[in-house]
């Protein structure tokens, strides 16, 4: 399809992300479209935008591919990031560290599960903004943190989740996965956690004496 529409009603945001479980044929025709915005922010033309047949180098990290969300849907993703990740004494939101940004990679990667994820984040975000106008009269990036906490309570679990919300529980559920990875990497997810990583401990008692001279060393090396 050429361009994802700016938005659409609540079927057809439901049926979108039901689909992204059933439906491979929807993925192919879906989950690379991307909105002429989100193509001003990707590297139009690139030769890896089609996959690799590798994982990216870590040490060199790149974005091989095309980003495909929006700067609207990143808007109201921004939203849901913070609303499961708020800012506290302890760290900041988490899209003051990019976790929207990660997301957007992620859904956008030429994978087959990233496009299913793609077309489950999409819908959902649709279907998130429909509920919030029907609810509040107004965006979910434009609500309190009040009201977006309230349609959330609704999907946060999907067992606990109404029939009509299963749909958007599923979505739910993905991005707040895909949130918290992306904010628990970083290095101030990591101070958050208390994640020391290997340093050595005060308490940790030296190799003794015999020891290190057997490897030809001294006390103090």
């Amino acid at each position: 399809m050429d361009e994802w529409p700016r938005r659409m009603d609540r079927r057809t945001a439901v049926k979108l992300i039901t689909a992204a479980a059933a439906a491979p044929a929807v993925l192919g025709a879906c989950g690379t479209g991307a909105t002429e915005s989100a193509a001003s922010r990707s590297r139009s033309g690139n030769p890896l935008a089609a996959g690799t047949p590798s994982d990216p180098n870590l040490l060199e990290p790149v974005v091989p591919w095309d980003l495909t969300l929006s700067e609207d849907e990143l808007a109201t993703l921004a939203s849901l990031c913070d609303t499961i990740i708020p800012a506290d004494d302890r760290s900041p939101a988490a899209s003051a560290v990019g976790a929207h940004e990660f997301i957007d990679e992620w859904v956008s990667a030429p994978y087959d599960a990233m496009r299913e994820d793609g077309v489950l984040v999409r819908g959902g975000l649709v279907w998130l903004d429909e509920e919030s106008e029907r609810r509040f009269g107004a965006r979910f990036r434009e609500l309190s943190g009040e009201s977006r906490t309230e349609i959330c309570d609704d999907i946060c679990y999907a067992p606990d989740a109404a029939p009509e919300f299963q749909a958007a529980a599923r979505f739910f559920d993905k991005v707040r996965d895909l949130t918290a990875t992306a904010f628990y990497t970083t290095r101030v997810g990591l101070d958050d956690l208390g994640y020391v990583g290997n340093v050595p401990l005060a308490s940790w008692d030296p190799p003794p004496e015999a020891a290190l001279r057997h490897a030809g060393l001294k006390p103090g090396d």
